[in-house]
C-alpha cells in the first residue's frame, strides 16, 4: 500500500484524466450505449465530418469518451499505463503538454491528409474521411512517444521501436481513423520529446555492429511472425487493401488461416531467436527461405503486372519487405557466425568447451611471472574457471559461464595497461561472437575505466579493505579491540601457525576440515564459491594458512592468505585474505589474533601489503558511487546480500574488517548493456551458490522478507 500510494502521489493528472473521462462516459451515457450512431456523434466525436460542420471543439470532447462501449477496456487500461509513464518521466506540467500537442497533432493532421487526399480515387481515404473516432488514445501514446526522451540507451530506442511498430502494423493491417492517428501521434511525441527535455530532436548515424545486424534480422523475423498471426483478424479495407474479401472468406478458410499462421509464426520466432545469438545454420535457412520467396514474389509481381490484377499495393509491400530482411541478412552475414551450442561443445578453444588440463598452470605462471593490478588475482587460478587468451595480447581473463553469461572475474591478468584494455576488448568480442553476454566482476577503477571508455556501464558491488603494512602499528584507541584480542591469546597459550595446510601434520588438516565442515552445516545451505574460497583452495602451496593453536594442538580458528603479485611479478608483495573460520565454541577473538598476528609476520618478511579481500554484496558509504550506473541488478544485489545475510554474514564481515582501520577501494561489476542486467543477477547467483536447489532459493526468499 504504501508503494501504491507513492505511485499515485507522483501521478495527478493521469488519475484526474481517467476520472475525467469515467465520469464523462457516465454522463453522456457511452459507458453502456454506443455512441456511433447516435444523431449528437457530430457534435462529440472528432474526424473530418465535425471538422467541416463546424464542430471545431470536437477534438476536445470527443477525447472524453469512447464511441463504443468496449472501447473502454483499451483506453481506460492504456491513458494510466502510458499517460502514467510520461507523467513519472517528465512531470506534470511537461506530461500534460505532451498528451494535449499530441492529442490535437494526431486528429488536426489526420483531417488535413484524410482532406487533401479523399475523392481522388483512393478508396481507403476517400472511407475515412466519413469517419468519426472519439478516445485520448492518439494523446497518451504520443505522450509515450515523448517521454523516451528521457530513458537512456537502449531503453529508449526500444520503447520508441516497440511504439513505431504498434502503430505500423495496425495502420497497414486495420488501417481504420484509430490507427492513422495513432501513428501520427506517435511522430509527433518523438519529435516533441527532445524539446520537452531541453535539446533539438536530431537523427545520427552511425555504423551497423555485429549485434545491431543481429538485432534487426531478429526484429525482422518477429514483425513477420506477429503480421503473420494477426493476418487473420484483419479487414479488406486498410490502406494495402486488395480485391481479397475478408467477408467472402469462409469460416473454415479462415480457422486454416489462423492455424497456418500459428506455425509460421513458431517458425519464425524460432528463427528469431536463433539468428539473435548469431547462429550460423538460422541464418543460412533465413537466407535460403527469403531467397525462396523474395523469387516467388518477384514471379508473381511480373505475371500480375502482365494480366493487369488488382492488389498491387500488398504484392510490392511483401516483396519490399522480405527483400529488406534479406538485405540485412546478406549484409550483416558476418555476424552470424556461431555454430549451435552442441557443436560449440566440441570445437577446440571455444569459450563453452571445457579448459585444457595445463591452461591452470600456464595462468598461474604466468599471473607470477606478469603481475597484475588486482590483489584479488590469484582468484583466477582457481580450477573451476576457464581461460580466455589472445593471440594479440600478453595474459588472460579467468571467467565462468551460467545462465547464458560470461563472467570475467578480476582485472584481465597482464603487465601492461594496453594489454589488459586490449584482452577486455576482445573479450567482448568472443563473448558476443559465441552469443552470450560478458561481464567482469570485482575489477579495479582501472578495468572499470577502460570499459566505460568503450561504452561499458560499471557497477559498485564490494570494497576491498586493504592494510598497509609499512606504517603498521596496534597504537591509539582505534585498535583497541586488537590489542584485547592479542592479549588473551597470549594468556590462554594461543600461538600462530603460518605455512602451507598441506605440509601440516595430519591431525590438524583434519581439524582444519571438520570446523570448515560445521560451518557450512550451520549456515542451511551449501558452501557459496566463486570469488569465495574453501578448504581445498588453501590446500594450494602456493597459498599460506594461518592456524590459531593452543598448547593442546587445538586448532581454534582458520585463515588463508592468497598471494599478491603486482605488475612486473616476482616474489609476492603482499597477501589477501580468503578463508575464515572459527571453532565454535573456541577462542572468541580467534580471527581478530589470526589477522593482526599474520599482518604482523607479513611484515617482517618485508611485505607492502595485505588485503583482507572485498566482502560480496557488501558497500560502505564511505566511497562515493555517485558517478557509477546504479540500475536494477544494484537493487537486486542489495536485495541478495539482505537475503544471504543471516546465513553468511556479509554485511557482518564487512563492518568487522573495519577493526583493522584498513583503505577502502571499490570493486565493480562492468557490463555492456543494461538490459542483460537481469540475466547477470541469474549468472551470479549461480556462479556463488552453483550447487543451490529450488529449496535453498526457496529458503533464501523468505530470508529476505
Amino acid at each position: 500500500m504504501h508503494r501504491l500510494q507513492t505511485v499515485l502521489r507522483r501521478v495527478p493528472l493521469t488519475i484526474s484524466l481517467a476520472a475525467v473521462v469515467v465520469g464523462a462516459s457516465i454522463i453522456l451515457r457511452t459507458l453502456w450505449e454506443p455512441l456511433a450512431g447516435r444523431p449528437t456523434v457530430n457534435e462529440i466525436a472528432y474526424g473530418l465530418p465535425s471538422l467541416e460542420s463546424g464542430s471545431w471543439w470536437t477534438p476536445v470532447t470527443g477525447a472524453l469518451v469512447a464511441l463504443q462501449p468496449a472501447h473502454y477496456l483499451v483506453i481506460l487500461p492504456g491513458l494510466v499505463l502510458f499517460a502514467g509513464f510520461a507523467e513519472w518521466r517528465l512531470g506534470v506540467s511537461r506530461a500534460a503538454i505532451a498528451i494535449a500537442v499530441t492529442h490535437l497533432w494526431g486528429v488536426l493532421a489526420a483531417s488535413v491528409l484524410l482532406w487533401v487526399s479523399r475523392n481522388h480515387g483512393y478508396g481507403w481515404a476517400t472511407a475515412l474521411s466519413l469517419q468519426w473516432d472519439a478516445g485520448p488514445s492518439a494523446g497518451f501514446l504520443g505522450a509515450a512517444a515523448a517521454a523516451s526522451a528521457t530513458l537512456t540507451p537502449p531503453w529508449r530506442g526500444r520503447l520508441r521501436a516497440g511504439l513505431a511498430t504498434y502503430a505500423l502494423l495496425f495502420l497497414i493491417h486495420l488501417g481504420s481513423l484509430a490507427d492513422l492517428e495513432h501513428l501520427l501521434g506517435v511522430g509527433g511525441g518523438l519529435f516533441l520529446g527532445p524539446l520537452l527535455v531541453g535539446r533539438a530532436p536530431r537523427l545520427s548515424r552511425r555504423p551497423l555492429t555485429r549485434r545491431d545486424f543481429r538485432l534487426l534480422a531478429c526484429a525482422f523475423f518477429v514483425l513477420a511472425a506477429l503480421e503473420g498471426l494477426i493476418q487473420p483478424f484483419t479487414t479488406a479495407d486498410g490502406p494495402l487493401a486488395s480485391t481479397l474479401s475478408q467477408q467472402a472468406r469462409s469460416q473454415e478458410l479462415r480457422d486454416t488461416e489462423f492455424w497456418g499462421s500459428v506455425v509460421q509464426a513458431a517458425l519464425w520466432f524460432w528463427l528469431a531467436r536463433s539468428l539473435y545469438k548469431g547462429r550460423r545454420r538460422a541464418w543460412r535457412w533465413a537466407t535460403g527461405l527469403l531467397v525462396a520467396v523474395v523469387g516467388i514474389q518477384l514471379v508473381g509481381l511480373i505475371m500480375m503486372l502482365v494480366a493487369r490484377e488488382p492488389g498491387l499495393p500488398v504484392v510490392l509491400y511483401e516483396l519490399c519487405g522480405n527483400a529488406l530482411g534479406l538485405t540485412v541478412l546478406v549484409t550483416g552475414r558476418h555476424a552470424f557466425r556461431n555454430p549451435s551450442p552442441r557443436k560449440a561443445r566440441r570445437t577446440a578453444g571455444n569459450l563453452l568447451a571445457p579448459s585444457a588440463d595445463d591452461q591452470r598452470s600456464v595462468a598461474t605462471a604466468l599471473l607470477e611471472e606478469e603481475g597484475t593490478v588486482n590483489r584479488l588475482a590469484w582468484m583466477t587460478t582457481w580450477p573451476e574457471n576457464r581461460w580466455f587468451e589472445s593471440g594479440q595480447y600478453a595474459g588472460y581473463i579467468a571467467y565462468r559461464v551460467h545462465a547464458g553469461v560470461a563472467i570475467g572475474l578480476c582485472d584481465p591478468v597482464a603487465a601492461r595497461e594496453s594489454d589488459r584494455s586490449g584482452l577486455l576488448g576482445a573479450f567482448s568480442n568472443s563473448v558476443h561472437a559465441a552469443g552470450l553476454v560478458p561481464c567482469l566482476f570485482t575489477v579495479t577503477a582501472e578495468a572499470a575505466r577502460h570499459a566505460t571508455s568503450s561504452g561499458w556501464h560499471c557497477l559498485q558491488v564490494a570494497e576491498e579493505a586493504v592494510i598497509d603494512l609499512s606504517t603498521l602499528a596496534f597504537t591509539g584507541k582505534p585498535w583497541q579491540d586488537v590489542r584485547t584480542a592479542m592479549n588473551q591469546a597470549a594468556k590462554l597459550g594461543i600461538t600462530l601457525r603460518l605455512g602451507q595446510l598441506g605440509g601440516m601434520p595430519r591431525g590438524i588438516q583434519m581439524q582444519v576440515k571438520a570446523i570448515s565442515s560445521e560451518w557450512v552445516e550451520d549456515k542451511g545451505l551449501p558452501e557459496m564459491g566463486f570469488t569465495l574460497g574453501g578448504v581445498d583452495e588453501a590446500l594450494d602451496p602456493h597459498v599460506r594458512v594461518g592456524l590459531a593453536i593452543d598448547a593442546e594442538s587445538t586448532v581454534h580458528g582458520v585463515t588463508s592468505w592468497m598471494p599478491i603479485h603486482e605488475v612486473g611479478g616476482g616474489d609476492p608483495a603482499g597477501w589477501t585474505l580468503d578463508v575464515m573460520r572459527r571453532l565454535p565454541g573456541g577462542f572468541r577473538y580467534s580471527m581478530e589474533f589470526l589477522i593482526s598476528s599474520s599482518c604482523l609476520a607479513f611484515k617482517e618478511e618485508g611485505c607492502r601489503v595485505a588485503s583482507l579481500s572485498g566482502a560480496p554484496l557488501a558497500r560502505s558509504s564511505a566511497v562515493d558511487g555517485s558517478a557509477l550506473d546504479r540500475g536494477t541488478l544494484d537493487a537486486f544485489l542489495d536485495r541478495l546480500g539482505a537475503a544471504l545475510e543471516p546465513y553468511y554474514g556479509f554485511r557482518s564481515l564487512h563492518t568487522f574488517k573495519a577493526k583493522f582501520q584498513p583503505h577502502l577501494y571499490p570493486l565493480y561489476l562492468v557490463f555492456p548493456d543494461d538490459t542483460a542486467l537481469r540475466r547477470i543477477g541469474l549468472a551470479l547467483s549461480r556462479a556463488y551458490l552453483p550447487e543451490a536447489g529450488i529449496r535453498d532459493f526457496v529458503a533464501l526468499a523468505r530470508s529476505s522478507h
